[in-house]
């Protein structure tokens, strides 16, 4: 899709709150674009690396947990007599804390999980998730555990003139997850048109043969690693401001499993496949609320997911690019990593 697109659905999606203002509305398309954001860190590990993540989720409520207790403030014990304390900070720190966080976490994940490959390192990821979900069940000082943080301050953006503003509004949170998620867009795209894209595509194709022409595997891949982790935190510090109380069910695997519906039935290996599946199966459940009972809504739900699978199995942007007129192919990635014999 040309980048002209793409900005005019920028714009299409920021008119939306003048055009529905509708509340109710404005939510449900808020929590899908969140997703959204979501789904697109985890195309870059599953659709270009071809490394299935099903512990995405962790980088996701690590980035919540840590935005909102950087805003809150927090004072813990670590020991010895140590107490260790934090005053609340700007929000913006918090988010910019979510990001980094998930991002050392996916460094640290990445250094340690890529020593294995297939349904190893699937198995580390889950345990990943599941590791952390019970940390903040059980460390009760920090994270309240089961009954949840609280009073979580809604994300806020520095005006000039207005200094701070808190974004309490239907229509500011949606303009904000708009701009966090073009953002992202952009990145992951810069990405995957740069050398690391090519390598990372390399990878994805034949490891061995990307080896053999001198990419170092596993640098890539944790590159590739850090950037979807911290892209996932910046969803999850999204979510913990917009919904304004966390608690340990934000680890959850349901979490990891509609970002991986998303991504396949949008389009694996392609930018716009996530927003696209991201948009189907987003607002899917909402639009089918009020006209049919919650039974029917969920086999509507998972019929669809299979006839796209079926019929659609490269997913529904591959579909429809291979219906337009075709258009000169790039080189090949490896060949495109290897410098020319003199």
């Amino acid at each position: 899709m040309s980048a002209v697109f793409g900005w005019l659905f920028v714009a299409a999606m920021a008119a939306v709150p003048v055009v529905f203002p509708d509340p109710y509305v404005l939510s449900v398309l808020t929590s899908a674009g969140i997703f959204i954001i979501g789904a697109i860190s985890l195309n870059l590990l599953l659709g270009y690396t071809g490394q299935l993540s099903l512990g995405h989720a962790a980088f996701f409520g690590l980035g919540a947990y840590a935005s909102a207790l950087v805003s809150l403030g927090f004072d813990i014990g670590i020991g010895f007599g140590l107490r260790l304390r934090l005053d609340p900070q700007p929000v913006f720190v918090g988010f910019l804390a979510g990001i980094a966080v998930a991002g050392a976490f996916g460094w640290l994940l990445g250094r340690l999980a890529f020593r294995v490959r297939g349904a190893y390192f699937v198995v580390i990821t889950i345990c990943f998730a599941q590791v952390l979900r019970m940390v903040a069940l059980n460390w009760v000082e920090l994270t309240q555990g089961p009954m949840a943080l609280i009073g979580i301050p809604p994300a806020s953006l520095w005006l000039p003139g207005q200094g701070v503003v808190p974004l309490y509004t239907k229509p500011q949170s949606f303009w904000l997850v708009l701009g966090v998620g073009t953002l992202a867009f952009l990145l992951v795209r810069q990405v995957v048109q740069s050398r690391i894209g090519r390598a990372l595509v390399a990878l994805r194709e034949n490891e061995t043969l990307a080896r053999s022409v001198g990419i170092r595997v596993t640098h890539y891949l944790v590159i590739a690693t850090v950037l979807s982790a911290g892209i996932a935190g910046a969803a999850g510090s999204l979510f913990a401001h917009y919904v304004r109380i966390i608690d340990p069910d934000v680890f959850l695997f349901i979490y990891t499993v509609t970002m991986v519906i998303m991504v396949i039935t949008g389009g694996k290996g392609t930018l716009w496949g996530p927003v696209v599946g991201g948009l189907i199966f987003g607002l899917m459940p909402d639009l089918l609320r009020g006209s049919a009972p919650p039974e029917a809504q969920w086999i509507a739900y998972g019929v669809l997911m299979i006839l796209l699978v079926m019929f659609l199995p490269r997913g529904i942007v591959p579909a429809v690019a291979g219906l337009l007129p075709a258009r000169r192919r790039p080189a090949p990635a490896i060949a495109a990593m290897v410098e020319p014999a003199p």
